[in-house]
């Protein structure tokens, strides 16, 4: 019948599309995109092997077939489970499609049986899909687009309603045919719904994996490469933002500038890449004593600041003291090194500045800056606040 092997040829098709994109991602790198290149890739054969089942041997048309799809809803799960970073047994998911198949073969040539068949076919898609679901859905907190994630994870379970649904349908219609070759309006629908499944399944897989490329360049733009701080620019896109907040809500916003004492000296005396652990350290202590609120950012060489919304310079201060003892107080507690490792007893001069009324983020840099200077001049290892 024309019209099923136009639809059939035209599930082919998208899945081949699918595959060619696919596989531009796997220079990425992306955990799961071969798993999913390989679901397409049966989706084709599944699809082609369909189409022409009628001048096809049965054991093509029915075991091969279904045997295929079977295989690629299996490697769409695979490639989730892996993308996610959740465990999976191979062995356990191709035991599950070798035994659905052997199913299907025993229904279709020892105990015939359409309904058995579709009855198995319907489970394997019904379970499949849902652990789909519940895989995208347990790694929420993980997600890096909501509206990406939760497509693909409510599509997963609409495919599986979909399949209980066909399955329930086929035992309880007293017109179900008693198989898809039949030229008939139930064939068909079910044919055409089919054709959707394994492009549904993996639109939101490319969905996912553009939003988590997104998210990284993101991440690559706005974060220092060594520390992972705010980079500069988004430091000072973000500090713009707050000023703007701190106006219109009429609250108190503080900087906090931060420099690494005698930086250089640690340069020249241990090398560079000890001078970078050390700001990398220093980093990971400052932000553990950080607000939820706060930004910290990098803005120069061992220069960093922090942005703190709803906070007077009284209060400000009071933190850049906590953070300053408390890196005396982690050095305390390391370990003696020898002498060629890395220093442990750097110390940090801060300077604060409160926002004024007419200031811009310059201005307000230039004084938290001017404040860093004195504490600097009077000996380091100190906070000093802005004149009056």
């Amino acid at each position: 019948m024309l019209s099923t092997l136009f639809i059939m040829l035209s599930g082919a098709v998208l899945c081949f599309i699918l595959l060619l994109v696919l596989l531009s991602l796997r220079r990425t790198g992306t955990p799961g995109v071969k798993a999913w290149c390989v679901a397409n890739g049966l989706g084709i054969v599944a699809f082609t092997l369909y189409a022409f089942g009628r001048q096809l041997p049965p054991i093509f048309s029915y075991e091969a077939a279904n045997g295929a799809y079977l295989g690629a809803v299996a490697a769409v799960l695979v490639g989730y489970r892996h993308f996610f970073g959740q465990a999976i047994s191979l062995r356990l998911t191709c035991a599950s499609v070798v035994s659905a198949l052997v199913g299907i073969t025993v229904f279709h040539y020892i105990y015939p049986s359409f309904l058995l068949r579709t009855a198995i076919v319907s489970v394997f898609f019904t379970i499949a899909c849902s652990a789909i679901g519940v895989a995208i859905f347990r790694a929420r907190l993980a997600w890096t687009s909501r509206y990406a994630y939760v497509f693909s994870g409510v599509m997963a379970f609409v495919v599986a309603v979909g399949q209980a649904t066909r399955g329930i349908l086929q035992a309880v219609l007293p017109s179900a045919p008693a198989s898809l070759l039949e030229p008939s309006p139930w064939s068909l629908t079910v044919l055409s719904a089919s054709t959707f499944v394994m492009p549904l399944l993996t639109l939101g897989p490319l969905m996912i994996v553009h939003s988590k490329m997104i998210a990284k360049y993101e991440h690559a733009a706005n974060r220092d490469f060594l520390t992972g701080a705010w980079s500069r620019r988004a430091f000072w896109e973000t500090a713009a933002r707050e000023i703007e907040r701190a106006r219109r809500m009429q609250r108190g916003l503080t900087l906090l500038t931060i420099d690494v004492d005698h930086f250089k000296r640690i340069n020249d005396t241990y090398g560079h890449a000890e001078g970078d652990e050390v700001l990398k350290q220093m980093v990971l202590a400052v932000e553990r004593r950080m607000r939820s609120i706060d930004f910290f950012g990098r803005i120069g060489g061992e220069e960093f600041a922090i942005l703190m919304p709803d906070t007077n310079l009284e209060a400000a201060a009071a933190v850049a003291e906590r953070l300053r003892a408390g890196l005396a107080q982690d050095q305390a507690c390391m370990p003696a090194l020898p002498s060629s490792a890395s220093p442990r007893d750097y110390t940090l001069s801060m300077g604060v500045a409160e926002l004024r009324p007419a200031d811009t983020f310059h201005d307000l840099m230039q004084r938290a800056d001017a404040a860093l200077y004195r504490a600097k001049e009077r000996g380091r290892d100190q906070v000093v606040c802005e004149a009056a």
